[in-house]
C-alpha cells in the first residue's frame, strides 16, 4: 500500500513533465489535504508566471494528463485541482496495508548506525523534571530510528566525573556507606550533594580533604574509585527506577558518562594543538570557529583546556565526537539537549569539522529541547523555587490517573496497573506532542485528561477497539476483511490509516515525533467518529459490512498501538 499524499505527488509530478516537459517533472505539487475534496494541488499557481501562461490554463494541461487517476480530479477557482480518490482504490490499499506487517512503514535504504546523546543526569545531584524531555524524546527518536531499520548506539552521558566528586566521597565517607548507599538509592542525591556542599563551605578540614580527594580520583588511586564506584552505583540504581517507571529504554549498558572519556582528554588536546586547530590564547588552549564572535565582535573561543590546565564541557564532547565517529562509526549522531546549548553545540560541530574529526559523510544535529513551564509561566518549580524532583512528579501523575479511574470497578492490583499507565501516557504524550524546541506548560489536570489531544484519550481509542473485539469474542488478528467502504466515516478512517508509514518516516528522519502524535490523535478522531456513526456487531449490521467494519477496527488497534509504542507511550488492554 502507498500513502495517498505519495502516489498524488508522483502522478501529478508525472504529468507536469508530459505536460510542459521533463524539466518540470521535479516540481514540487503542493499537495496539500482540503476541505472541497480530499486533497488539493497548488502547483499551476507556483508554475504559471514560469510558464507564462494563467494558472487555470496550467491546472487543464495538468488534469489533461491525469485521465487514468483512480479517482476525479477538478479545477476549481483561479487554478487549483481538487482531487478525489475512488472509495475502490482506497479500500484496497487498505486491505493491502491490514496484511502488511509493517503497516506502510519502509526501512531506511542503507541502513544507518545512529548515536543517541540522550537524557544525560548529573550523577552529583537528584533527576529533577529538566531530565524529564530529553529523557522521553531521546527514547522515542531511539524507538523510531529501530522500527526504520536503522542501528541505534544509546549514549547516556552521565556527569559523573569532576570536582565536585571529592566533596560527595569525603561525605560518603564521614556517614558511612550504608547510609549513603541507602540515600542515593532513595533518590535523596541533591540533598546527599547540599550536605557535602555545606560542610565544603563551613569546615576547612573537610574542605582540604575534598580537594585532596579530586586530586586522588584523577589520579587513579584504587580505593578512591572503589568509593566512587559505590558511589555511581548507588545513584545509578535510583535512576533505573525512574527509567523503569517512565517504560524508557536506556539500560547499564548505555552509560558513557564524563569518566569514559576522561583518558582521551589529554590526547584531544594534544592533537588539536598539533594540527593547529587549537592555539593558546591567554593561557588556554582554545578553538576559533570560523564565524562565531562575542558581543565585542572578537573571535569566540571555544575553550579546550583551562589556563589552570582544567578540562571542561568542550573538552569531553570534542573527545566523545571523535569516538562516536572512529569508534561507534555513526553516520548520524543526535545530541538531544536543551536548547541553551545551541551555541555550544554549533561551536562544538564546527570545531570538529575544522579538526577533521566530524566528515561530511556523518551528520551531528542538536535535537534542541525547550523548557518545561508552570501555569505561571515560569520554569517550573517548587513553591520554595527549587527543581521539581523528576520522581515525585511522575508519581503525582500515577496518583491523578488512579484517583480518576477509582469508580470503574477494577480490583486494587488492576487499578494500579491501569493508573501507572495513563499517568505516564499523560506526561509523556503531553510532552511529545509539541515541538521538542517549543516551551510548553505542565497542566496535569488537562495531561491526565480521557478527553482532548492527550495521551490517556489515545489509550482510551485503543483500549475501545479491544472491547469490541471481546464482546464479540473475537481475536483482531482474524478479522481480514475485505474493507469495502460505504459510510463517509469509514472512508474518512481508511483514508486517515493510509497516511502512518509516511508519518513515522518523517517522524525519524525530521527528529520530530510530534508528528506521529498529531497523527494518531487524528486517527482517535476518525475512529471515534466511525465508532459513533458504523454499527459494527450491532444486529441487524449484514455479514459483509460487519466484516469490512471489524477488519477497520483491527487496522485502526495496530496502528494506534504500533505508533504509542514507537512514542513509548504504553497500550493498556483495559481503561
Amino acid at each position: 500500500m502507498t500513502d495517498p499524499q505519495k502516489v498524488l505527488t508522483e502522478r501529478v509530478q508525472q504529468a507536469l513533465g508530459r505536460a510542459f516537459g521533463s524539466e518540470y517533472a521535479d516540481a514540487d505539487p503542493l499537495i496539500r489535504p482540503s476541505q472541497f475534496a480530499d486533497f488539493q494541488a497548488n502547483v499551476a499557481m507556483s508554475l504559471a508566471k514560469r510558464l507564462r501562461r494563467s494558472p487555470r490554463e496550467v491546472a487543464e494541461a495538468i488534469k489533461a494528463e491525469l485521465s487514468d487517476f483512480p479517482g476525479t480530479v477538478e479545477v476549481s477557482g483561479p487554478g487549483f485541482l481538487n482531487i478525489t480518490l475512488a472509495d475502490g482504490w482506497i479500500a484496497s490499499e487498505a486491505d493491502e496495508m491490514l496484511g502488511d506487517k509493517r503497516l506502510g512503514v519502509g526501512l531506511s535504504t542503507p541502513p544507518q548506525t545512529v548515536v543517541i546523546d540522550y537524557s544525560a543526569p548529573n550523577a552529583a545531584k537528584e533527576m529533577h523534571v529538566g531530565h524529564l524531555r530529553t529523557t522521553i524524546v531521546g527514547d522515542a527518536l531511539a524507538r523510531l530510528h529501530e522500527h526504520v531499520g536503522n542501528t541505534v548506539i544509546r549514549q547516556n552521558h552521565l556527569g559523573d566525573w569532576g570536582t565536585p566528586f571529592g566533596m560527595l566521597i569525603e561525605h560518603l565517607l564521614d556517614i558511612g556507606e550504608p547510609t549513603a548507599i541507602a540515600q542515593l538509592e532513595a533518590g535523596q542525591g541533591t540533598e546527599f550533594y547540599q550536605a557535602a556542599r555545606a560542610k565544603f563551605d563551613s569546615d576547612d578540614d573537610f574542605k582540604a580533604r575534598a580537594r585532596k580527594r579530586v586530586g586522588t580520583l584523577q589520579s587513579g588511586d584504587p580505593e578512591t574509585l572503589r568509593l566512587w564506584h559505590v558511589f555511581m552505583d548507588a545513584t545509578v540504581r535510583y535512576f533505573n527506577k525512574v527509567y523503569d517507571l517512565l517504560g524508557v529504554t536506556l539500560t547499564d549498558a548505555d552509560i558513557a558518562g564524563e569518566s569514559m572519556y576522561n583518558p582521551m582528554l589529554q590526547k584531544t588536546c594534544d592533537d588539536l594543538e598539533a594540527s593547529g586547530t587549537a592555539k593558546i590564547s591567554e593561557g588556554a588552549l582554545c578553538v576559533f570557529p570560523p564565524g562565531f564572535t562575542g558581543p565585542d565582535d572578537k573571535p569566540l573561543p571555544l575553550i579546550i583546556r583551562k589556563s589552570d590546565g582544567g578540562y571542561g564541557y568542550a573538552t569531553t564532547d570534542m573527545a566523545a565526537i571523535r569516538y562516536r565517529v572512529h569508534d561507534l562509526k555513526a553516520d548520524r549522531i543526535l545530541y538531544v539537549v536543551g536548547s541553551d546549548q545551541a551555541l555550544h553545540f554549533r561551536m562544538v560541530f564546527a570545531a570538529a569539522k575544522m579538526a577533521g574529526w566530524l566528515p561530511d559523510s556523518v551528520s551531528a544535529e542538536h535535537v534542541q529541547i525547550g523548557m518545561m513551564l508552570g501555569k505561571d509561566g515560569r520554569r517550573f518549580k517548587t513553591r520554595s523555587g527549587e527543581s521539581v524532583k523528576l520522581m515525585d512528579l511522575l508519581q503525582s501523575a500515577v496518583d491523578k490517573a488512579y484517583a480518576l479511574i477509582a469508580e470503574r470497578g477494577y480490583d486494587e492490583e488492576t487499578r494500579k496497573e491501569i493508573a501507572r499507565a495513563v499517568g505516564m501516557a499523560a506526561v509523556k504524550y503531553a510532552d511529545l506532542s509539541v515541538s521538542h524546541d517549543s516551551e510548553y506548560v505542565f497542566d496535569l489536570d488537562r495531561m491526565v485528561a480521557f478527553t482532548g489531544n492527550t495521551g490517556p484519550y489515545l489509550q482510551y481509542a485503543q483500549a475501545r477497539i479491544r472491547s469490541i473485539f471481546r464482546r464479540g469474542g473475537l481475536d483482531p488478528d482474524d478479522a481480514t476483511g475485505p474493507i469495502r467502504l460505504g459510510a463517509a466515516p469509514e472512508r474518512a478512517l481508511a483514508l486517515q490509516l493510509l497516511g502512518f508509514g509516511t508519518v513515522v518516516e518523517q517522524a525519524t528522519e525530521l527528529s520530530e515525533p510530534h508528528r506521529l502524535c498529531a497523527y494518531l490523535y487524528a486517527t482517535a478522531s476518525a475512529f471515534t467518529d466511525f465508532f459513533e456513526q458504523c454499527p459494527v456487531l450491532k444486529e441487524g449490521v449484514d455479514p459483509e459490512t460487519r466484516a469490512s467494519r471489524l477488519a477497520l477496527c483491527a487496522l485502526t488497534l495496530r496502528v494506534m498501538e504500533t505508533g504509542l509504542n514507537l512514542l513509548g507511550v504504553p497500550v493498556p488492554e483495559r481503561m
